[in-house]
């Protein structure tokens, strides 16, 4: 793995398409990883946006956790998008966009393999913060561990084989 781009891999037991929603759904999104409500309107030069979920909104964070646009969309498949966190103004406001790939292949041996590409060019923080180098292995739970991609997509993978995630809801 480089400081500039970062290759996430994992296998899940479902299609391509229940993947699919799960990363670009709303209902979906709110349910794993750091959650939130993910909104995309899935077309080239289309936005997309990750807004607050009510355990955001009671910890004082009521505005769009993280924005980007649409560069290539292809239904289950690929999708590819500019990134900006924004919850973090303090860490990223100097960092530009970084860009985002999500590539889902079904596999005749394997499940769905779902690999993240997340190209991190001149964002250093954000660089750090998607990789998991701040994790905290000994925070509450429901708190930030700071696992990144990683700890995202075993959450993912969690939800979608056993319809429960790795850090139980609020």
């Amino acid at each position: 793995m480089s400081d500039t781009v970062q290759v996430y891999r994992v296998y899940i037991k479902a299609s391509p398409e229940r993947i699919w929603d799960a990363i670009t759904k709303p209902e979906w999104t709110a349910r794993y990883g750091y959650t939130g409500l993910a909104d995309f309107d899935l077309r080239p030069g289309g936005k997309h946006r990750t807004r607050p979920t009510q355990a955001f909104i009671d910890a004082g964070m009521t505005g769009d956790l993280v924005d980007g646009e649409v560069l290539e969309v292809d239904p289950p498949r690929k999708l590819v998008i500019t990134w900006k966190l924004l919850m973090a103004p303090e860490d990223t406001a100097d960092e530009p966009y970084t860009t985002l790939t999500y590539e889902i292949e079904e596999s005749k041996t394997a499940g769905t393999r779902l690999t993240v590409t997340h190209d991190v060019t001149g964002a250093p923080n954000i660089a750090g913060m998607v990789s998991g180098a701040f994790e905290r292995l000994d925070a509450p739970p429901n708190e930030n561990a700071g696992g990144g991609w990683a700890w995202i997509l075993s959450d993912l993978k969690t939800l979608l084989e056993t319809g429960d995630t790795i850090v139980p809801a609020p």
